[in-house]
């Protein structure tokens, strides 16, 4: 066979030579052991927590070493393709602090590697199948749906592996003549690798997470152009992460399995091979067992799930790193206030059977990540949110900036702050009953008569001074509570309840219920200073005139 001859009738329109494309994008200027890595997601309009996951291990692996994070958008699949899918993704990671420094964009393409969207870079792949088809590494296969499948069904008979090797490979030794042919005939075909592998031969190989593999060869003449001229991944990853000189690849390690194709390729290519980071599964228990989050069963695989909830940004990255790194959380204590991007992650912490993601975890990380913010933070995230997924609480809170502020900084502060919130779809529920449009009718406990509630409630209105501090308010709490027969001595009380027809915390809960309409609340003397005079007293005559 002359393969040179067979590359010209298969490539006739291919002038540039592999050289050509080396020196068209050189070798980057970067600092030595910087790490140049990329997110290449195809463009299905789903992006989910691994999303996340491999965009955070890839940042930080990019970024604290000096090195390049791109996007790739491998969208040479154009059945699965959704339209404004990669709008999304950029959206989504943007949101969730994944910075890109190149790679596509919502105008195009940002950088000098590109394009950065595969189905654009169709004439690359095709200088280099030409190079492949050249050196006899690579060709041409006519076979046609139905004999791919009879292929199939015999191999499944005879319980062998299915695939095309071996002598199912029909078309691996065809006659130019024979391909002049078919293509004479106008039929349409693929490219195939010319695998030269054995599955009896085996090697090891050094994954950056799973540590040393051991890898069987690979013997599938597998596709590397589809009929189309479009690349399977396979061949396009393999060139493109070539050209764009990525040194390090971050993947699931569900592409384990084509790991041995892809270091024979790379090989067959003459290129080197990447260093691989191949990232377990997020997985979650289920009963008793663990199992992988599926989109199908599981909504909080979905990264929109978290933002619609209202987890900040900070609350997500801080918890995934604990997922991430197991060290990380020692650091923290040791850093509380340290900035996360300090953290020196490494990939070889990973856990290589894959993390446990717990919701419950996330909730406490969430609640101490809130509770460190300002006023100002808290209610500038809080609005943001809102603006997006519940419009007239953000009116609510954008009509007076300083008053909700100034709930926010309830218990806010100090060596232990208040941790009220894990999300900001909590805030209404906790905050709510500051704004007359959502407060509730408090429902007072049956065990208490309702003269003993509005008698209460009248004292209360007798004394109160917003000009008193907080020992004072309350000590005009405790005086109404021995006026009525009920004791402010909490230790004698639970000592001998039955000694009393009531407490201090029970003539508090009336005056908290008839201001709040809650029975917990926010530090309740915080809550009227906050409130005022005019619509505390208003609010608890409001309760008395319904006690009637």
């Amino acid at each position: 066979m002359d393969h040179q001859a067979l590359a010209q009738l298969l490539f006739p329109q291919v002038t540039e030579t592999p050289d050509d494309m080396e020196a068209k994008f050189p070798q980057r200027e970067l600092p030595e052991g910087a790490v140049v890595t990329r997110m290449a997601p195809s463009p299905t309009g789903f992006v989910h927590l691994g999303n996340l996951v491999q965009g955070m291990i890839s940042e930080r692996m990019a970024h604290q070493s000096g090195g390049v994070l791109f996007l790739r958008v491998e969208d040479t699949d154009a059945k699965r393709e959704v339209p404004g899918a990669v709008e999304i993704l950029i959206d989504t990671l943007k949101h969730y602090g994944i910075q890109f420094d190149e790679g596509a964009t919502h105008g195009g393409d940002n950088g000098l590697y590109g394009p950065y969207r595969q189905r654009q870079r169709a004439a690359i792949y095709h200088v280099f199948a030409k190079k492949l088809v050249s050196e006899g590494k690579a060709y041409p296969c006519f076979c046609t749906e139905a004999e791919l499948s009879a292929i199939r069904e015999q191999q499944e008979a005879n319980k062998e592996t299915t695939g095309y090797y071996g002598k199912y490979a029909i078309w691996r030794d065809r006659s130019i003549e024979e391909i002049q042919a078919q293509l004479n005939a106008g039929n349409p075909w693929v490219l195939r690798f010319r695998s030269e592998g054995s599955i009896e031969n085996q090697f090891k190989f050094d994954d950056l997470v799973k540590g040393k593999l051991t890898i069987t060869e690979n013997d599938v003449d597998h596709v590397l152009l589809k009929s189309d001229g479009i690349p399977t991944y396979h061949f396009a990853h393999a060139v493109d992460d070539q050209l764009m000189r990525t040194t390090h690849v971050v993947r699931g390690d569900e592409w384990l399995p084509s790991l041995p194709f892809h270091i024979q390729l790379f090989k067959a290519l003459g290129f080197k091979l990447p260093k691989y980071v191949h990232i377990g599964p997020l997985m979650k228990m289920d009963g008793n067992s663990k199992r992988k989050l599926s989109k199908r069963k599981d909504p909080e695989l979905a990264l929109t799930y978290y933002k619609a909830e209202g987890f900040s940004v900070q609350a997500m990255r801080e918890y995934l790193m604990t997922v991430l790194n197991s060290n990380f959380e020692d650091w923290r204590r040791a850093n509380a206030d340290a900035d996360i991007d300090t953290f020196k992650f490494s990939p070889k912490k990973l856990n290589p059977a894959g993390s446990l993601f717990d919701y419950a975890k996330l909730v406490d990380v969430s609640k101490n990540v809130i509770s460190k913010m300002t006023a100002e933070e808290v209610f500038k995230l809080l609005v943001e949110w809102a603006e997006e997924f519940d419009r007239d609480f953000a009116e609510k809170l954008n009509a007076d900036p300083a008053f909700a502020t100034a709930i926010l900084a309830i218990g806010r502060g100090g060596k232990k702050p208040r941790k009220d919130l894990a999300t900001w779809k909590e805030a209404k529920p906790y905050m709510g009953f500051f704004y007359d449009e959502y407060l509730e009718a408090p429902e007072f406990a049956n065990s208490f008569a309702s003269t003993v509630i509005r008698t209460v409630l009248e004292k209360f209105l007798e004394t109160y001074d917003p000009a008193d501090d907080s020992s004072a308010w309350f000590e005009k709490v405790k005086a109404i509570t021995e006026e009525i027969g009920f004791t402010a001595d909490m230790k004698a009380y639970k000592a001998d309840p039955t000694a009393y027809p009531g407490n201090v915390a029970d003539v508090s809960t009336f005056i908290r219920q008839a201001v709040t309409g809650k029975t917990n609340s926010p530090d309740l003397y915080t809550v009227m200073q906050i409130l005022g005079k005019e619509r505390t007293e208003q609010r608890i005559r409001k309760v008395l005139a319904s006690l009637s």
